[in-house]
């Protein structure tokens, strides 16, 4: 390689340092071919590579008007440079559009290579999905494929919006790719298609941007306690919804990732890399990841990523860049970009450059770290990936390849080769995870007839996966009950807490989506024989509506999210709705569970054509009837019969909350349920009259709730609870509750049968320490609070005999995080509804005296107060927003809630 030695720390910084437009951008005209010459002479030095660069290519400066990192570039901004080289170089850059994020903003995808190789691009993509189709493509189809495709690489930039230096490098990398007349460039381009997604999270950044710039004076502040470095809440990180996107990549709930899935399998790259930031007073992360490693990554996948890193490290040895690997960022969930595109076959890694989370940050070290450093090593990194997917074009293609058939193989040998869903007992869920796993590249098929697999029945219309196909790994990383840490690593996080130092378990550690859907499912050796077919994207099957010319009116029945749909839709057409506790037998001799929903032509003009629009929309099977006669349980006029009332509900938003929760529930409540949310900042809450609301949400938070309400706050929630409010809270805002006397429970301590007593005594009698076993029980204080566990998957067993319980199944799963476990109400003062089971463990890995610690505690815990209630979760069920099985219990907790207060009217 011709590149220089090492460039001067300021080559791209320092085109910042005494740089501060306070305008927004303006895109610049066309420069001349003198100046324009001049500014690619600059660009090449900037660049750090000693290659000559065509004039012919715009630059960023020629462009947006500004040179490259002199500004964090907005995200239209850096459409705009996009476009323009796609506009420009249409023989090399093909730019395609996936999807729009919630504000509108563009999501796309720009894919550069070669002219030959754009030319046959269509070609390119053809031979992707047949090498993809390892059940459908020979061996001898295979071997022709892979001797002439080109390799691929996805470059994936800014998915957290305040991580701000990849984008920018986006840009730079594809000028490069277009601009550089070396031979080894074009060599890249000759091997390999280059994806680049420049900003994944546009909202997100705008938002940054956005007020980064608000903060800014004359010089920018290096100081990491000034107002440029501190975001208001709730930072940039997230998109309008208040995700991390970087977690979505199972649920695929957000427009930006599930766009960017589509794209993926459509293009199938050999390579994924995921850009971020992380803490200014780091260096450089790249792969080998942390351990654990899941044990569905293949050693082949390993070494490919042991190369890269290997390769990325001489790129930045050269330049005296620092960098370090493994010690961080494990390749365990799959829920990362980082980690999703492993199980199709592809290699995927994490790269995090030290963030400068502005113009210049004062390290600990006292150095000046810059925009601009961040964005060259960025670029780096790049070129120094589409370096090392280009050198091993043909091995990558063999090994996604040997990848897809393995799959195949490992799925025929499996004992438990078949997933099978029969459906009866949650349609909604169950069509949503068939919906949802092809939308991850999983097969699935559906019966078209009634058959029996493994001594069980099912009826037509069930479901089945047969893992004996490509996809192999990517359906066991989603379906398996348990996928399990590596024993080594296991037993060394139980050494270092046995030595009171922190675990190394960097996120959740179950996933499993039958389980987080409360979904029946068995499993089979051998494949079902019944005419199928195969199951499709759509997550909501249309609903019908039985005995559609009714008399009296109809019945929904409860129990799935395609009546909770009904439920929402109805009462915002503004229909009058009832709602029974108990379960009833109508006339017709159906049994109609708790829950059910009533609607009569009597309270309901024009019911019929409302009813058959909503039922199509939502899902749901609606039950005509001609009669009112019930003839076992309430009947329609019973006082155990509610009117639905359509509730205002507002959920404190901002500081102290959790942004993720608040988002997390927001999503799940407006784009899941279909119900509208009012967000209301502290300061507002505890002075406003609430009266106009009936149902309070208060997310889980990471700082003091007491203190942001204060005294009045708490006054007024407490009044408005007692005048026929229903307060719902979420996760540790039960805290709150429980602190303010809205909640007769209480936080527990770590157990501890044998306290030390230590005291604060400078002279104490003698002890004897006989082990290093009594030694570490000693040094452990008598009050701590449990361990933190990072997440798992928990069994939950349900009061049935409650409204709050009604469809719901007697048995769920949760995800539990942290350390917060609470005693249960005593009977006077509520009930606790839905409890840990004694065997806590669903999936996952959780620590044994926590397993001991939480069976029997509460998880959902009811209160009245005179006139209205307290409903608390004490972890949060719209984790994530992948939590389907919960998504009822929410439901009940909202409407049901609403249903059973008396508020003053």
């Amino acid at each position: 390689m011709q590149f220089k030695a090492r460039i001067a720390h300021a080559i791209v910084g320092a085109l910042l340092t005494g740089t501060l437009l306070h305008s927004a951008p303006t895109y610049a005209t066309e420069l001349s071919a003198v100046e324009t010459q001049q500014v690619n002479a600059q660009q090449a030095q900037a660049l750090g590579l000693a290659v000559p660069y065509s004039a012919k290519v715009p630059t960023i400066e020629s462009v947006l008007g500004y040179p490259a990192a002199s500004r964090i570039s907005s995200p239209a901004a850096i459409e705009a440079y996009f476009v323009k080289l796609a506009e420009q170089f249409p023989a090399q850059v093909k730019l395609n559009y996936y999807g729009k994020s919630w504000e509108g903003r563009n999501l796309y995808y720009v894919a550069i290579s070669s002219a030959e190789n754009m030319a046959a691009f269509a070609n390119f993509q053809r031979g992707m999905q047949q090498l993809s189709a390892a059940d459908k493509t020979s061996a001898q189809q295979a071997n022709k494929l892979i001797a002439e495709l080109p390799a691929s690489v996805w470059l994936s930039y800014g998915v957290h919006g305040n991580e701000i230096s990849s984008p920018e490098a986006a840009m730079l990398t594809a000028y490069h790719l277009l601009a550089a007349e070396d031979e080894q460039t074009a060599s890249y381009l000759n091997n390999a298609v280059v994806f680049i997604d420049p900003v994944q999270n546009p909202d997100g950044r705008s938002r940054f941007v956005s007020r980064y710039y608000m903060t800014a004076g004359l010089e920018h502040s290096a100081d990491r306690h000034s107002a440029e470095h501190n975001e208001p809440w709730p930072s940039g990180r997230s998109n309008h919804y208040l995700f991390d996107l970087n977690r979505d990549w199972i649920a695929l709930t957000q427009p930006e990732i599930s766009g960017q899935v589509e794209a993926l399998l459509e293009n199938m790259p050999l390579v994924f890399v995921d850009l971020h930031e992380m803490g200014g007073d780091s260096s450089y992360y790249f792969t080998p990841e942390a351990d654990p490693y899941n044990p569905l990554i293949t050693k082949k996948q390993r070494e490919t990523l042991w190369y890269i890193g290997e390769n990325n490290a001489q790129w930045f040895d050269e330049r005296g860049y620092d960098y370090f690997t493994r010690e961080i960022f494990d390749a365990f969930y799959p829920g990362y970009g980082a980690s999703w595109p492993l199980y199709h076959g592809s290699i995927s890694m994490t790269y995090e450059m030290a963030s400068a989370r502005g113009h210049v940050f004062r390290t600990k070290d006292g150095d000046i770290l810059t925009y601009g450093d961040g964005v060259q090593r960025h670029f780096v990194a790049s070129i120094a990936t589409i370096e090392a997917v280009a050198q091993q074009r043909q091995q990558l293609l063999k090994n996604f390849w040997d990848y897809r058939t393995q799959g195949i193989d490992a799925g025929s040998d499996s004992k438990q080769r078949v997933y099978l869903f029969a459906g009866q007992k949650d349609p909604a869920g169950t069509q949503r995870l068939v919906g949802l796993l092809t939308r991850h590249g999983v097969q699935v098929q559906q019966a078209k007839e009634a058959f029996s697999a493994c001594g069980v029945k099912y009826p037509a219309g069930s479901f089945w996966v047969d893992t004996a196909q490509p996809a192999h790994y990517m359906a066991r990383t989603l379906l398996d009950k348990n996928i399990a840490m590596d024993d080594k690593f296991i037993a060394e996080q139980e050494r270092l807490r046995a030595n009171n130092l922190p675990d190394q378990i960097y996120d959740v550690t179950a996933w499993s989506l039958p389980l987080m859907f409360n979904l029946d499912y068995q499993t089979c050796s051998r494949v079902p024989r019944a005419e199928n077919q195969l199951a499709t994207e759509q997550l909501v099957k249309p609903g019908t509506v039985l005995n559609a010319d009714a008399e009296v009116g109809y019945i929904v029945p409860w129990g799935d999210m395609n009546a909770g749909r009904f439920l929402t839709e109805a009462l915002r057409a503004g229909l009058t709705v009832k709602r029974t506790d108990l379960a009833f037998t109508h006339k017709n001799k159906q049994r109609y569970p708790a829950g059910s929903l009533i609607l009569t032509h009597a309270q309901n003009a024009h019911l019929t054509a409302a009813v058959q629009k909503i039922a199509l929309s939502s899902g749901a099977t609606v039950h005509g009837v001609d009669s009112s006669w019930v003839t076992d349980g309430p009947n329609f006029g019973s006082n155990n019969v509610k009117l639905v009332h359509a509730p205002n509900i507002v959920m404190l938003w901002d500081e102290p909350v959790s942004s993720l929760n608040a988002g997390h529930s927001r999503y799940v409540i407006e784009q899941q349920f279909g119900y509208p949310v009012t967000a209301m900042r502290a300061a507002q809450l505890s002075r406003a009259d609430l009266s106009h609301y009936q149902v309070l949400i208060l997310p889980s938070t990471y700082g003091s709730l007491s203190s942001a309400l204060g005294e009045n706050g708490e006054a007024n929630v407490k009044k408005w609870v007692e005048n026929g409010g229903v307060l719902i809270t979420f996760g540790n805002a039960t805290e709150w509750a429980v602190q303010s006397d809205l909640l007769n429970s209480a936080l527990e301590r770590v157990i501890n049968e044998n306290p030390q007593g230590h005291g604060s005594e400078k002279k104490v009698d003698g002890l004897l320490i006989k082990s290093k076993a009594e030694h570490m029980h000693y040094i452990t204080p008598d009050a701590a609070d449990p361990y933190w566990t990072a997440g798992v998957l928990t069994n939950l067993d349900v009061d049935l005999e409650h409204w709050l319980s009604a469809g719901v199944q007697p048995n769920l799963i949760s995800v539990t995080v942290g350390n917060q476990i609470y005693r249960p109400l005593s009977i006077e003062h509520g009930r606790n509804i839905v409890s840990y089971s004694k065997d806590v463990l669903a999936s996952g890995y959780l620590w044994e005296e926590n397993q001991q610690q939480l069976a029997y505690k509460p998880y959902l815990m009811w209160q009245p107060r005179q006139r209205g209630m307290v409903i608390s979760f004490t972890q949060e069920p719209t984790y994530r927003a992948y939590l389907d099985g919960l998504n009822l219990l929410l439901l009940n907790a909202i409407f049901g809630g609403a249903a059973h207060a008396t508020p003053l009217r």
